[in-house]
Parts: C-alpha cells; structure tokens; sequence
C-alpha cells in the first residue's frame, strides 16, 4: 500500500455511512470534502501529484443497506502536518447521497515499526554470529544501538530517554524518533512533547529542571516552540541545521547544536519580524549620531564586559562601578526588577532588549551595557546605552 518512497506515518480512519457506497464514493468524499480546507499547502490533491501523500486505501462493505470500512492514507509529512489532515477527514459527513462518519483510529508510526523489525532481526543475526564465533566491528555497532535503543522509557505517558528523571537538565524533543535517535549517541536526559497540545508533564518538570528545547526547524518545530514557550519555563533553545531534524542528525550535527544553545531571552532578538522593519528603520536613523559618539568615547566597562565574554552572566555595579550583584542573563529581567536604589548601571554577557531597557529606565538606572543592541524601538534620553563594538 505505501506506494511513497519517503512514507513517514499512516492514518488509519473508520467509515461507517447510511446506506450502499462504494471505493470510488468514498475517495470522491475525500477528495471533495476536504478540497480547500487547510489551504493550499495542505491540499490532498496537490500532495499526491508531489507524492508526499501515497494512494488512498479504502476497503467498505454493505451490508443490511449499512456500509462500514477502513480508510488508510500514507503520508510523507511530518507528524503535526499528518495530524492536521487526519483531523480533515473528521468532517465529513456524507459520502455520496449517504450520510456518513469518518472516525480516526490512530496515527502509525511507519518508521517506528521498521525500527521494531530491525532491532528484533539485528539481535536474531547477532545471536547467531555468536554461535557461529563470528566478530567484527559492524556487528559490535549494531549491537549497542539495538541496546540504547531498548533503553527508551515512558515518563508519564510520553517517550523519554532513562535519566529524565535524575538528570538536573532535559532536553525538550518532538517526538520518539528524536529521542531514540539521542539515545543512539548517548543522550539519555531527552523527553518528547509529541506534538502540539503540549502535557502538563512538560510544564512540571521545567519548573524544576533546566529546560533546552530542541526541535525541528521547519513550521511543526515552530508551532510546538511557541506552544512550548507558553506553558513551560524553557530556559535555552538550540538550532537544528537547515533542512534537518532531530531525528536524522549526526552525532557532529547534534553536539554543535547542543553546544551553541542560547538562553530565550538573546533568542528572541534574532527573530524576523519583517513588519517591524519600517520600526527598526525609524530607529537607526534617530541613534545613527548618538552611536557615531559612543564610538568615539572610550567604554568605561569594558574590563567588566571581559570577564562576563563567554559566562551568559549579568552585574549589577554602583556608581563606582562596584559589582552589588551577579546573577545569570536568565534571570536579569527578574533581577533588576527586584533592585535596590543603589544600582546604578547593568553590564551582562548579552544583547540588550527592548525588555531590559524599559526595566532599566524604570528602575532609574543610567548605563546599560551589553554586547549588542537587539530591537530596540523605544529608546529613553535619560539612560545612556553602552555596546562592545564602542570599546
């Protein structure tokens, strides 16, 4: 039945209708019913001729002037884009001149089965090269992923590698196939969301753990990033390589996403808003002279932002440049609200933000130094606002 090279999943619906239908009704339904509904980068038709979506499979029988079937559609999308369409199928309600019902009975995980039959075969050919005295490196290979791979749990309802539990930071993942995928190279603190609708597992356990959100680069890893955003305390966000996800990175790949995370604080400022641009604009010009005269004083902070380059850490200084307090870029918003009438100027290990400045201007600071100036559209005259690139 999967005719896709490239099938990811499989919906599996239930029909059940009102009368005689038969195949062809009930593909036409599909067709017609869903035509337009999700726009055009869902539509059914245009997804088969691109062959992201394979052949529909429906099997119905009549019987007492009643027909019942099964309906299954491979798909080529990812997860939440295969659910969304699982969803369509839902409102249909009449399949030629009978009125119908479609329920949706699960979502299969194609991959994951295949993995299943891999791992059961790779211990039956290991079992049998061992009896046989047969070693080699590729077999010692396929026996530890098989291993890491039988080491996935479920924390609560949700796929996690072992240590979600005892490790004091996790790793937030889309689905099981990200988490096995980590447990192939060793990541055993990894939890997956499995879509949108994001459980409260997820918000209890960031309230006491530190949170690094990992997910795929296209609009699914979007949409359950904002949603994560929402109900979770997420503390850093790590970028996949264009074109990639979780699931199919290297060992290589995966480390260097891993090791450039960035708190979510300095991650908002690199969003594209393209209609804010006209704003920025606006700005640029108005702090064009003041910046020109910045660069041409020397920073008084610039031993402070020396020892912070590297720490993701904040100071709180005095009028003498005393350092009152260090704290974390995480947690400067929160600082520098609760601050007392002393301080007198920030320096952190970050870029400046619209947030930070409001605060500052609120709190009555004069200097706020950074390593950049991020999109910053209201800017006070009372606060003097000091980067690197003015050292």
């Amino acid at each position: 039945m999967h005719d896709v090279d490239t099938t990811k999943y499989v919906v599996h619906a239930n029909l059940t209708a009102e009368g005689f239908v038969e195949k062809s009704d009930v593909v036409g339904a599909i067709f017609g019913q869903t035509e337009g509904l999700l726009g055009e980068e869902l539509d059914l038709r245009d997804l088969q001729k691109s062959s992201r979506i394979g052949r529909i499979e429906v099997n119905v029988e009549s019987k007492g002037g009643k027909s019942s079937g099964e309906i299954l559609i491979p798909s080529g999308l990812d997860k939440v884009e295969t659910a969304i369409l699982a969803a369509s199928l839902e409102t249909i309600d009449r399949v030629g001149p009978c009125i119908a019902k479609v329920i949706v009975d699960k979502i299969e995980d194609i991959r994951a089965t295949k993995r299943k039959r891999i791992t059961e075969r790779a211990k039956q050919l290991l079992h049998e090269s061992i009896e046989k005295g047969i070693e080699s490196e590729l077999m010692v290979s396929e026996v530890k992923q098989a291993v890491r791979m039988e080491e996935i749990t479920n924390f609560k309802g949700l796929p996690a590698g072992p240590n979600v539990e005892s490790s004091d930071a996790i790793l937030v993942v889309e689905g099981r196939a990200d988490v096995l995928n980590l447990l192939k190279y060793g990541i055993k603190n990894t939890i997956a969301v499995e879509g949108t609708n994001i459980s409260p597992v997820i918000a209890k356990l960031s309230k006491r753990k530190t949170v690094t959100a990992f997910v795929d680069g296209d609009r699914g890893g979007d949409l359950i990033l904002k949603e994560l955003l929402q109900v979770a305390d997420v503390d850093y966000i790590a970028a996949t390589p264009e074109g990639r996800s979780v699931e199919d990175m290297s060992y290589k790949e995966i480390t260097k996403a891993l090791h450039n995370k960035m708190p979510v604080e300095q991650q908002e400022y690199a969003k594209k808003e393209p209609e804010r641009e006209s704003q920025r604009v606006i700005q640029r010009k108005r702090t064009k002279e003041a910046k020109e005269e910045r660069e041409k004083v020397p920073n008084p902070f610039k031993s402070h932002l020396d020892e912070l380059e590297g720490t993701f850490k904040a100071r709180l200084l005095d009028k003498d440049k005393n350092v009152l307090k260090e704290t974390t870029v995480r947690d400067l918003a929160k600082e520098l609200k609760e601050t007392s009438d002393d301080t007198n100027c920030v320096v952190f290990d970050g870029v400046i933000t619209q947030r930070i400045v409001d605060i500052a201007k609120e709190k009555d600071l004069e200097y706020v130094v950074g390593l950049k100036i991020g999109d910053v559209v209201k800017m006070p005259t009372s606060l003097k606002v000091i980067t690197s690139e003015s050292a």
